[in-house]
């Protein structure tokens, strides 16, 4: 029987520019480390980081306008209105009429809805602090100070 050997993950190349080199850093890296934290809410069964997202606004916030919701969510949700469908099909936020504008609805987070972001807490916050355990805290922070600074 033949043994298959473990391929090494392919190296990025980065150039050697340092703006291209950050622009590729920031866009090969970010999300592939939000996958990485995506993956571990997969494999404990609980929804996607945007649900988290969501829920976590919602509790920080309060209701909110659902065209008010992306503004508060950490990641960019181009399909926000599908995902509150889903999200109010599971029982997690409803909708209500908007009291000052009856054209408006309001996005609550149901009580199940601020359980399950409890629960995913326990799974996303240790999946972050996993990805980001190669930088020490002073790293992190300038991390955090740098790309605030693109903002």
């Amino acid at each position: 029987m033949q043994m298959q050997q473990k391929q090494a993950p392919k190296t990025l190349v980065l150039p050697k520019d340092p703006v291209q080199r950050a622009w590729v850093a920031v866009q090969r890296f970010g999300p592939a480390l939000l996958e990485r934290v995506d993956a571990r809410l997969r494999l404990a069964d609980l929804p996607a980081l945007e649900w988290y997202d969501v829920l976590w606004a919602l509790e920080r916030e309060g209701p909110l306008r659902q065209r008010d919701l992306a503004d508060h969510m950490l990641i960019a949700r181009y399909s926000i209105s599908r995902l509150i469908d889903r999200m109010e099909a599971d029982g997690l936020v409803e909708r209500r009429e908007c009291p000052h504008d009856g054209r408006g609805q309001m996005v609550h987070a149901t009580p199940s809805g601020l359980k399950l972001r409890k629960t995913m807490w326990t799974v996303y916050g240790k999946a972050m602090r996993e990805v980001l355990a190669p930088l020490n805290e002073k790293e992190a922070l300038q991390l955090a100070a740098l790309l605030a600074k693109l903002a």
